[in-house]
């Protein structure tokens, strides 16, 4: 029987610098690397066989080339040079060795003194002590940690700050935190070991336990693949580290009946596979009783995933513009952006976060590269068009966000489905402007589905949701409605006889006579599209649907002002508005006009208005009087000339 690692195979991090390096050379570019771009001899010829170069220091890179630098990171110096020697390069350093160098970089510039968890001769270790600017000690293990301590016993009065290799062994990682959480009270301590590390090397342990013969797959330079054949060792004596399929202990695997194999970090899938199969012909080959069985489970540990089947994966990394997933197999399970969201302006951190479990669709398997191309997109889209259809066929109200305002309407994404609504289905009332929509939340409803499989398309309508509304709010308006009913309204339209207004959902009209108390030509004098103003119900006709509103108060009612402030016999300032033969219209308040008679403008004989009054001029007059029935009021400049007389004479 044999059982291969879940976990067994490229990490992240190394994924991402190859995949890097080979969608360089795929452009037509061409590539150096700084330093063998993974431990893996197999892998690094393969490159070096379609032109990728390796380099010891940037002064060594051609001008014209491309320069990669690995994921175990450089110095900021190498970084200097690099820039210095004018180079194109790309940077493929590991997320988790980036924040490494953040820490490190940070609590050094603060004073701290860093202890590193690492062989100091690893170019990730060198590449981080080369972000420090103090005091910095490295060890290996915890007997090197212990010399230390006991070296500099003032360190338990000191600032400490302690980060590991990312690929450091767990247990011994354990350790030292116990060993230094006694001695310094005051370190700061950051578990900078890769999640993928710990589960590799939990996983290695626990396999090699339960085998016969342990068969670990990795470059004999590879730091993690010396921890996992160290961990494997202490657990199965036959534990074996090969770096192809020609170094496998035949005669081991023979006699073998439970054989475990895990891989390090920078094992291509192209290789492991290549170890398994010829394993299972070896065993075919002296087993043959046992063959069927083992190429059933062979298949089962490592099988080739089928386009368009499903699979269900764990998410390990989340990078902008992609996701990588483990789905319990050796290939690497990569899903683009464009393959996770529907939505052109989704991020992949605000979709998805570490250990998020997805249901995945493969699109494309590569067993040379180790990967699996992915999509999280045809999954909801396949589970969208079911509900599509099932609101479709019961006329329910979806719920979904415009996305994009396009040339006769708009889309919304709804459950991973975009759904075209028409400009005419999109608003309220026709022309409306579309691009208030964007990026608002809407509901609708599927008017229409066409297609089938890849080309199906489905057309929605915002305004049949807004109809319903809108009739709902009538209904609850006719209801409740009756004459004086005053609400709070915003202005939705004009016209030349009167605004409409918005009552809550429902529509009523302002006749212009009923804006002001005063003679105005257009409502726009009064109120504006848009103006929150309070109205009352004039007048209702539910058979026709017709709502007359009312917005001038009958205490704004300037015949009322002229009763109770101007009674007759008022003497007042008043300005000339108009001028005729027989006299000389004079504003008293806004919204009233009286007369002054010809005969009362003065005492002595005048011919015409205008020889003796002008448009605008202010005079003083008495009211003598009013006609409330008719609206009539008469002035006269003479009595208040005669009156003002009396008084003085009276005074004197």
């Amino acid at each position: 029987m044999i059982t291969v690692a879940k976990t067994a195979g490229f990490c992240f991090g190394v994924s991402r610098a190859v995949d890097l390096v080979e969608k360089l050379l795929d452009e037509g570019k061409k590539v150096t690397t700084l330093g063998p771009i993974i431990h893996n001899p197999q892998m690094v010829e393969s490159l070096a066989q379609r032109g990728v170069k390796i380099a010891d220091t940037p002064e060594q890179t051609d001008k014209d080339t491309t320069l990669v630098i690995r994921s175990h990171g450089v110095t900021l110096d190498v970084m200097n040079r690099i820039e210095q020697c004018g180079l194109s390069f790309r940077d493929a350093t590991c997320p988790f060795v980036k924040k490494i160098h953040k820490i490190v970089a940070e609590h050094s510039a603060a004073g701290e003194i860093v202890l590193i968890a690492g062989d100091e001769s690893h170019p990730e270790i060198k590449g981080i002590i080369g972000h420090l600017s103090g005091e910095y000690h490295t060890f290996c293990d915890c007997q090197e940690l212990a010399t230390l301590l006991g070296k500099f016993p003032e360190w338990k009065n000191k600032p400490l700050c302690m980060v590991a290799q990312t690929t450091f062994d767990i247990k011994e990682w354990k350790n030292s935190l116990k060993m230094l959480q006694k001695v310094c009270t005051n370190g700061k301590i950051f578990d900078t070991i890769c999640s993928a590390t710990s589960d590799r090397q939990t996983e290695a342990e626990k396999l090699a336990k339960q085998s016969d013969v342990m068969i670990v797959i990795g470059g004999r330079h590879s730091s993690n693949t010396n921890k996992l054949y160290r961990i494997c060792k202490s657990c199965c004596e036959n534990t074996y580290l090969i770096e192809s399929k020609e170094e496998l202990p035949l005669d081991s695997i023979r006699g073998a009946e439970k054989i475990g194999v895990t891989a390090g970090a920078s094992t291509p899938a192209s290789i492991i596979k290549e170890v398994l199969v010829t394993m299972s012909e070896e065993i075919k080959n002296t087993e043959e009783s046992k063959a069927e069985n083992f190429e059933e489970l062979l298949e089962e540990s490592f099988k080739n995933y089928n386009t368009n089947g499903r699979v269900r994966g764990i998410v390990v990394g989340v990078t902008p513009t992609e996701v990588r997933v483990d789905v319990g197999r050796k290939q690497t399970g990569i899903v683009p952006l464009s393959e996770l969201s529907n939505d052109p302006n989704a991020k992949t951190e605000d979709l998805v976060q570490m250990g998020d479990e997805l249901d995945l669709i493969i699109m494309k398997t590569n067993d040379q590269e180790g990967t699996i191309l992915l999509s999280k997109k045809l999954v909801d889209s396949q589970k969208g068009w079911d509900e599509i259809a099932d609101a479709y066929e019961n006329k329910t109200v979806v719920h979904g966000v415009v996305t994009d305002v396009i040339k006769g309407g708009v889309l919304a994404l709804t459950n991973g489905i975009k759904v075209f609504i028409p400009a005419s289905q999109a608003t309220a009332t026709r022309g409306e402007a579309l691009e208030g929509l964007l990026k608002k939340e809407v509901d609708f409803r599927i008017i229409e589905t066409t297609g089938k499989n890849n080309r199906r398309r489905a057309v929605g309508s915002i305004r049949s949701v807004l109809e319903d509304e809108r009739k709902k709010k009538e209904e609850e308006f006719w209801a409740n409605a009756e004459v004086g009913k005053v609400y709070n309204g915003v202005v939705k339209s004009l016209t030349s006889y009167g605004a409409f207004v918005d009552i809550g959902g429902i529509d009523g009209m302002v006749h212009i006579s009923e804006l002001s108390w005063k003679r105005i030509k257009h409502p726009s004098e009064v109120v504006n599209v848009g103006d929150q103003v309070e109205v009352y119900i004039k007048a209702l006709d539910q058979e026709k649907g017709k709502i007359s509103l009312g917005y001038k108060k009958a205490e704004d009612n300037p015949w009322e002002i002229l009763k109770n402030q101007y009674p007759e016999g008022t003497v007042c300032e008043v300005e000339i508005v108009g001028l005729t033969q027989f006299g000389a219209f004079a504003r008293i308040i806004d919204g009233i006009d009286g007369l002054i008679h010809v005969s009362q403008i003065s005492n002595e004989r005048v011919e015409k208005p205008e020889d003796v009054l002008s448009v605008g001029q202010k005079v003083t007059v008495k009211i003598t009087a009013i006609d409330f029935e008719k609206k009539r009021i008469s002035l006269s400049m003479k009595a208040a000339f005669d009156n003002n007389a009396a008084e003085e004479e009276a005074a004197e």
